[in-house]
């Protein structure tokens, strides 16, 4: 009979972190995400799950399946395409384009990324469309963000169009723009240029409404977006030196104060919270208990470095628990996953960090298991006897 207990946890840990309270950073915009995409630790929410207008911003799944067709040899950048009185009819911020236009696909790509063109998105749409139709092509872009994880993400048109049930949220937003940075790292320069003149025909529209690419902090992407009923917003990334952070806000009432929100949003990021490195790989972080194994223990070791995100002023202690259901049943595989390190530092959101088995345990011989089965008797019956006895490891 094994002794089972569903969530032993093991405390005594020699892993002892400084930490300090960080005061959430105030924004005026009515929903917003920021994450440090290096260690993948999310640092603000406000509203951030609220399915909300993206206006513009939606252009970013546009985009994403565009990359993806031309990954999957569906598009190719320099392949031309034809333009629809559909997609000219559209107003806004546009490309400027006519149904006498054939525009290559690499064209379009900067249209919607420097330019936001309605008309350039809705001409890769009705390309990629499964009917033909934009509306098509919304539908499968709502399809496509719930495979990627976006679950408060619904989509009307391809370009942000005030539209009912027309919604993303900036969690949304913020993973999107991550698959974009991190999939398609071929594309992703296009989102810093400051500027596009197709065919020099819109002078009035050639450089890119970002308010951070021209301010040398690091920042190279993404999306702006304003509608009267979404106001003005951002999804933006921003790297300094081997971090990055990717953040997305909207609900301003300005074009200046979507400047100064992303300014203050990146340099708060940036400034108040470091990487710290807690544990190496292969070091030894606590112990579990084994069952019927050669060794009555086993070491718990980070399978690599454990590198974490913490505020940046260090006054107070986080202590991390490991958790793990034991005992452990032999045998024991080195490199196996057995625990979990759970960290709780203040203002930010807990941390999981996986822990495996630091050697091997095989099964114990006969003298282990005749040791192991009277010390469940005993314990049973209440006479005392004997552990077990073979080294620990």
């Amino acid at each position: 009979m094994r002794p089972f207990l569903p969530r032993l946890m093991a405390v005594g840990l020699a892993l002892v972190l400084t930490a300090a309270q960080v005061h959430a950073f105030e924004t005026r915009a009515r929903a917003a995400f920021v994450m440090d995409q290096t260690t993948g630790t999310v640092l603000l929410t406000k509203n951030a799950d609220e399915a909300l207008p993206p206006a513009s911003m939606s252009k970013l799944m546009t985009l994403y399946m565009a990359f993806e067709a031309v990954r999957d040899g569906r598009l190719a950048m320099q392949e031309t395409l034809p333009v629809s009185q559909h997609a000219m009819s559209y107003g806004g911020s546009t490309m400027f384009l006519d149904t006498t236009d054939r525009v290559t696909v690499e064209d379009l790509l900067r249209g919607i990324i420097v330019l936001s063109g309605n008309d350039a998105c809705v001409v890769i749409a009705e390309t990629l469309s499964p009917d033909g139709t934009e509306s098509g092509f919304a539908r499968l872009m709502t399809r496509r963000a719930r495979q990627l994880g976006m679950t408060n993400s619904t989509f009307a048109n391809s370009n942000g169009w005030p539209a009912p049930g027309h919604r993303m949220s900036m969690r949304d937003l913020s993973l999107l723009a991550n698959l974009l940075i991190t999939e398609f790292p071929e594309f992703y320069p296009m989102f810093a240029e400051t500027e596009f003149a197709f065919d020099g025909r819109a002078p009035s529209n050639v450089r890119n409404r970002n308010p951070l690419l021209r301010l040398n902090i690091g920042a190279d992407g993404l999306k702006t977006g304003h509608t009267q009923e979404a106001g003005f917003g951002l999804v933006g990334s921003a790297k300094q030196g081997n971090r990055r952070v990717i953040f997305s806000f909207t609900g301003l009432e300005s074009e200046k104060d979507r400047a100064e929100v992303a300014e203050q949003m990146v340099s708060w990021a940036f400034r108040q919270f470091s990487e710290t490195t807690l544990a190496r790989e292969g070091e030894r972080i606590a112990e579990a208990n084994v069952w019927m194994g050669k060794f009555a223990r086993v070491g718990l070791v980070p399978a690599e470095d454990i590198t974490v995100l913490l505020p940046v002023l260090a006054q107070g202690k986080v202590k991390g628990e490991v958790i793990y259901n034991g005992p452990i049943q032999a045998p024991v595989t080195k490199g196996a996953p057995l625990a979990e390190l759970v960290l709780t530092p203040e203002d930010l959101p807990e941390m999981r960090i996986p822990l495996v088995a630091e050697a091997d345990v095989p099964e114990g011989g006969f003298g282990v298991r005749i040791s192991t089965a009277t010390s469940v008797l005993a314990a049973q019956f209440g006479i005392g006897g004997s552990a077990q006895t073979e080294a620990t490891q």
